[in-house]
């Protein structure tokens, strides 16, 4: 990881990245792994050159195809919470977008299972993560509301867009003790953390947030 592109220059240093996990860290962000992951990957791979500049400003970024690149705290936070019963082994993720939560939580568990709807977002995310050499990534052109039931159960899941109610298929593929850190809601959304006990489910209301909405279907 040590190419100009990657360790980045200018708005796009290390420096700058410094100032983004500090500012995570005054925002209630503290579990160290994470914090360190995301200082060691370099967001502006994610986004169009146009836009690098602004890799490290807490904030979410157009990706097009109208979807976003999730703001770090959220990435922080939702990664965080998903981290929060303990360490995971098969995670799978719903919206992977330009791969940038992909690539954090590649760094993280054992193996993630990615699931995008927009061919094109899943062709670039899918480079990206091989530049990176993260090669515990498994990719799905696919509707997201079904999620990938072929490889289920998951130990956690984490969706990158809001539904306004928690799919079915996503808790059906939810491992006992399982987690599921997804954002609910139509005009106000709230991230929900979901565990699944038996054949219960307990869940927990965090932030409000803000995320495209999880649509059925795909897109080529």
């Amino acid at each position: 990881m040590n190419s100009p592109d990657l360790a980045g220059i200018g708005m796009t240093s290390q420096r700058t990245r410094e100032r983004l996990i500090e500012r995570l860290r005054e925002q209630g962000i503290d579990d160290f792994a994470v914090l360190e992951v995301m200082r060691s990957t370099p967001r502006h791979l994610f986004l169009d050159e146009a836009m690098a500049h602004r890799a490290y400003e807490d904030t979410a970024l157009p990706i097009g195809y109208q979807q976003t690149l999730s703001q770090p705290y959220v990435v922080a936070r939702m990664t965080s919470l998903l981290l929060a019963g303990g360490s995971l082994d098969r995670v799978l993720e719903i919206g992977s977008g330009s791969g940038y939560q992909t690539a954090i939580l590649a760094r993280l568990v054992g193996q993630v299972y990615a699931v995008e709807r927009i061919k094109p977002l899943l062709e670039a995310s899918r480079k990206r993560l091989r530049r990176l050499k993260l090669r515990n990534v498994r990719f799905r052109h696919g509707d997201g509301m079904l999620g990938w039931p072929e490889e289920a159960p998951f130990d956690g899941i984490l969706c990158a867009a809001a539904p306004e109610q928690v799919p079915e298929a996503l808790l059906e593929q939810l491992a006992p003790g399982g987690r599921l850190v997804i954002p609910v809601g139509g005009g106000m959304q709230y991230l929900k953390v979901i565990t699944r006990e038996g054949e219960e489910f307990r869940s927990e209301t965090c932030d409000a947030v803000r995320f495209v909405p999880l649509r059925p279907g795909v897109q080529r």
